[in-house]
Order: C-alpha cells, then structure tokens, then sequence
C-alpha cells in the first residue's frame, strides 16, 4: 500500500485534467425545447448531449433507415446466413475433388435457400 496512485483526479493540486475535449460547455432550455432536443436526438438514436454537440459544429445528420429493433433483427439474420454460407463453402471446400451428384444437388438446394434468405433480409432494407 505504501504504493500509491499521485495522478488522481480528485487530487485538488492537479490543475488541469487530461481529457481528448478539456472545454465544457453548460446551457439551460426550458422543458419543452429539451422534449423536441430528445425526440430528435432519439430520432436520430443519439443521446441528447452528442445530438447537440453535432448541431453546434454544423454536422450533416442523416435519421437511420431502419428501426433499431429491425437493425438488431436483421444483423441477427445476417449472421446466421453468414454462418451457414461459412458451413457450406468449409463442405465445399473439403469436398472437392471428390462430390457425388446427390450431394451437388443438395449443395445447389442449400445455396438456392441461402439466396432466397438473403433477398428476403434485402428486402427489409429498402
């Protein structure tokens, strides 16, 4: 314990405390400029602070396509299919200089599932 921590911020004779941004920036809004600030921060799924650091340095904000559950869902989709594609192309891979015609034809069924999933995740997206 004689071992000790002296770079703490708690510490009152640091003067100044490393940070990437040091200058802070306070400012009060009534209650319903802070409602408009979080839908459209939330619009956008930014927390209300970054929302408005963005809006004071001018940034090109564009609102997601896509809901964030949907986000999640279709990521989901897309790493199952990925998954899948990884099996088929490691079966392809072991396998080939010595395919039967029945497994060729299953691996040309499985590859056309795998399309049809991909253009049904695709369609989601427009």
């Amino acid at each position: 314990m004689s071992e000790q921590n002296q770079n703490l911020a708690s510490d009152p004779s640091k003067k100044y405390t490393y940070r990437s941004e040091p200058k802070q920036i306070s400012f009060r809004v009534s209650e319903s400029e802070f409602a408009k600030l979080k839908q459209s921060a939330e619009a956008l799924q930014m927390s209300v602070p970054a929302f408005v650091k963005a809006k004071a340095q001018n940034a090109r904000l564009v609102t997601p396509k896509v809901a964030p559950d949907i986000a999640q869902a279709i990521a989901r989709d897309l790493a199952k299919a990925g998954g899948n594609i990884n099996q088929i192309a490691k079966w392809c891979n072991t396998h080939q200089h010595d395919v039967a015609p029945g497994d060729a034809q299953r691996l040309s069924e499985n590859l056309k599932i795998m399309q049809k999933e991909l253009q049904k995740i695709w369609q989601q997206l427009k």
